[in-house]
């Protein structure tokens, strides 16, 4: 493969190091070599104002690293795997702080909107074996989901999905009663209406230098892209019903992609009472991202929960 650059963007366990290396790519998933073709600096690559050449490196991605099949519908959001990835990676790093540095392995963690694309529960099984619920509350993106799980021999045992009934809900319906989950981790809609979805959309779509009514290269039904609020008041309302659940549930997390919404965050946290919050930090190339993760029990607790 094409050798890494010395210092990677992404997460030292995270898979997608470098550049991406279309031979192996392309022998990997065939379909994608029709969208490879050498860019303005002589360097093989793909058009990602291209919604379909997207989509087959994405497949390619999961195929080549995570041996995985992956079909999603036209119109869905398609994510940025390498990025998702880094979620991942930073969020066991955080269950392993509680577990002597080693991650642990036989773990239940819940995906708050998993999406069609399932993104989360995918990479999270194949990189650590962990055990996930996907909730969503659209049946559309369950059955898509489901689709994709079914699509892969042997996942079934390793990620469910559950519809989240009670759109005003994020928690209550599909934590069931005994159950007890070690993390949760969401990617909340970003915007907080369609006219802001609308608008930075057609940003993105003038920065790539296309037409204003050319296709998102990464797609995205309304509630995968904005909810009323934002991701403030979603996250919000995480912390908020967190408190219900704080004895089912270790870690809570969230990503969360504004930095200026952090401080009311950390407020509303403090005046429930967390025992423990932070703030991950992550760097993918000129991205910034983070999480916050937040927990009301004490270490001694968290530890004794965890297996090696």
């Amino acid at each position: 493969m094409n050798k890494p650059a010395a210092t990677s963007p992404f997460h030292p366990r995270n898979r997608h190091q470098g550049r991406y290396d279309f031979a192996a790519l392309t022998a990997a998933h065939p379909p994608l070599a029709v969208k490879v073709r050498p860019n303005g600096y002589g360097e093989l690559s793909v058009d990602f104002a291209d919604p379909e050449a997207v989509m087959l490196l994405n497949q390619a991605l999961l195929k080549l690293f995570y041996n995985l099949n992956w079909q999603l519908p036209t119109g869905y959001l398609t994510p940025p795997v390498p990025g998702r990835a880094d979620y991942v990676h930073a969020l066991a790093d955080l269950l392993a702080s509680d577990n002597g540095g080693v991650v642990p392995r036989d773990l239940d963690v819940m995906d708050i909107g998993c999406g069609a694309n399932c993104i989360y529960p995918l990479i999270g099984n194949a990189e650590y074996g962990w055990r996930f619920t996907g909730t969503d509350i659209t049946a559309e993106a369950i059955t898509v989901a489901g689709q994709i799980v079914a699509s892969n021999p042997g996942l079934q045992r390793g990620v469910r999905l559950r519809r989240q009934k009670e759109p005003s809900a994020i928690f209550a319906g599909v934590v069931h009663k005994n159950e007890r989950y070690h993390a949760v981790l969401c990617n909340p809609p970003f915007h907080s209406s369609a006219e802001e979805a609308a608008s930075v959309g057609q940003r993105k779509t003038r920065n790539l230098g296309l037409g204003k009514n050319a296709p998102l290269n990464f797609g995205g039904h309304h509630n995968e892209l904005w909810c009323d609020g934002g991701e403030r008041k979603f996250v919000g309302q995480m912390i908020a019903e967190s408190v219900t659940h704080s004895d089912a549930i270790i870690w809570f997390t969230s990503l969360v992609s504004r930095k200026e919404n952090l401080p009311a965050l950390r407020d509303q946290l403090r005046d429930l009472d967390a025992y423990e919050v932070r703030i991950i930090e992550m760097a993918q190339g000129q991205k910034q991202s983070r999480f916050i993760a937040w927990t009301f029990q004490p270490p001694a607790t968290r530890a004794k929960r965890l297996k090696r």
